[in-house]
């Protein structure tokens, strides 16, 4: 194992970049898997991050790059690549990827996060970060006194639209069918709600705005009427997407595809450990992305040392 990596970490958003610099603190091998030639994950898509400790209002492209100038400076080594599947060999793992070449390594750390499901509409990747949020409990906070909408009818979106009304004027629940699908107490929650209307049988057709976010066209599905919402800003809340199909033979993950890890990244397979959005866990955001990472490379670290 001499000219192998001690760690192979898949990602470098917050938490594949945390733990590089832990890895590196640490004095382990390391090689950083990157699939995008910006480091930071899906934080480059944020404007404005104000609740990650110590530095506040900062832009998420600012925050991501400080992340791996941090990396850098310690040293890490990073790489440009899609990884195509991860193999269990004899003494560790085999990151193959897709143009063929692999990096063999003593440990795993996947770090690839998950991916917001979008609604696919125009001016939805245009205004993202100017209006159009996957994240309420990250961006709520700028839209306090202002009018929203929140698409989606599952657990997500209706603890979205509670969340928003505690500080918004208004907030509209935009939902594609007649009955929501989340829990029935957040359901009875959100009907009760003065300040939340909601709006059945209804689907976004287009985000309109030149600077930021100003008005939603809607339709709905049954009479075909369309209709043109004012609004300061929408978050959409259709679902989450795990990155995780490179590892689903060596791995065990839950029903919707993330892997099943502790609050230490230990995963149902010894050396291949997991971090930040693809590991089940009740909150996503930058800070606990973060906290993963670190928390991850411990998990290394005791493993390595109970290998010797």
């Amino acid at each position: 194992m001499s000219n192998k990596y001690d760690l192979t970490i898949i990602g470098s958003g917050p938490a594949g970049l945390t733990a590089a610099i832990y890895a590196q603190r640490a004095l382990l091998k390391t090689i950083v898997i990157e699939k995008n030639p910006m480091s930071g994950g899906q934080i480059l898509n944020t404007y404005e991050v104000d609740n990650y400790p110590g530095i506040p209002m900062v832009n998420g492209f600012d925050l991501g790059l400080k992340m791996r100038e941090h990396a850098d400076k310690l040293g890490t080594e990073f790489k440009i690549a899609t990884v195509q599947k991860v193999e269990q060999i004899e003494d560790g793992f085999r990151t193959v990827f897709q143009n063929g070449e692999a990096v063999e390594s003593k440990t795993v750390i996947l770090a690839t996060g998950a991916e917001c499901v979008t609604l696919n509409v125009e001016g939805e990747e245009r205004l993202k970060g100017m209006g159009v949020s996957y994240c309420a409990t990250c961006d709520g906070a700028f839209f306090r006194g202002k009018t929203v909408a929140v698409v989606g009818g599952g657990d997500v979106a209706l603890e979205d639209a509670l969340f928003l009304a505690r500080g918004c004027e208004k907030v509209y629940l935009i939902h594609r069918r007649d009955t929501f699908r989340g829990a029935k107490i957040l359901q009875q929650q959100v009907l009760a709600t003065e300040n939340i209307e909601v709006l059945w049988d209804t689907v976004t057709e287009e985000i309109h705005g030149d600077t930021t976010v100003s008005s939603l066209k809607l339709k709905n599905v049954k009479t075909k009427e369309e209709q043109e919402l004012q609004v300061n800003g929408v978050f959409i809340a259709i679902g989450n997407r795990p990155d995780t199909e490179m590892v689903a033979d060596i791995v065990k993950r839950d029903e919707k595809g993330y892997i099943i890890g502790d609050e230490t990244g230990t995963t149902s397979t010894p050396g291949f450990f997991v971090a930040g959005d693809v590991r089940t866990k009740a909150l996503r955001q930058v800070v606990t992305a973060a906290s993963d990472g670190a928390n991850a490379v411990y998990a290394v670290e005791k493993y390595l040392s109970e290998q010797i």
